[in-house]
């Protein structure tokens, strides 16, 4: 007898509401708008992103991305969301809070995509700012950290606006388009002042 069981699929309501937008994680149904999203986004996600296995796009990953996801949402790991603008129901982009840790640390890493052609338009400024409210409000956490490399200027930009401050340096943090890459550390606290609702 199994001492537990994970869903198959992840929960279907959006986790987070905003003014504009929800998430929640992804569903197999998902698949076709997240492949051509992803596809026709390759070049402009490429310097910012560990590099794609060759069967990155297909169906089969994709389904164990929705399983993995819903795992984790099971037993409080991570929580991977997709990015939905509410009136059109259209994928935007994608949004995660992983690696959490509980007990004294009560934190977790947020890291963020956006479609090239949703990009700029302050679509993932209101995501963060909902997920940054989610993590401190339904999960009760302490802390969100973020990283980014030293030259994505927007990415930078997003996190101080939203009120993440930054911390410091870590030398070759990730590793990004197969290269091993320095990264600012940013990072936001339950009891910081959050940036306000406009973009």
């Amino acid at each position: 007898m199994a001492l537990f069981r994970f869903p198959s699929e992840p929960p279907s309501r959006p986790l987070i509401r905003t003014r504009n937008l929800y998430l929640r994680a992804p569903q197999a149904n998902d698949y076709s708008a997240w492949a051509m999203l992803r596809m026709e986004s390759r070049e402009f996600l490429t310097p910012w992103e560990p590099s794609w296995n060759e069967d990155d796009l297909t169906r089969a990953s994709f389904r164990l991305r929705t399983k993995r996801a819903a795992r984790e949402i099971a037993t409080d790991e991570a929580y991977s969301l997709f990015i939905f603008e509410a009136h059109s129901e259209t994928l935007l982009g994608g949004l995660t809070l992983g690696l959490i840790r509980r007990g004294v640390a009560q934190a977790c890493t947020l890291g963020y995509w956006m479609g090239k052609r949703h990009a700029g338009r302050g679509h993932m400024t209101e995501a963060v700012r909902g997920a940054v409210r989610f993590a401190f409000s339904d999960l009760a956490l302490h802390r969100v950290e973020a990283a980014c490399l030293p030259n994505n200027e927007p990415s930078r930009r997003l996190l101080e606006r939203v009120g993440f401050q930054r911390e410091g340096l870590a030398r070759a943090y990730l590793k990004i388009n197969g290269v091993w890459a320095d990264h600012l550390l940013y990072a936001i606290l339950s009891g910081d002042p959050q940036g306000g609702e406009r973009p």
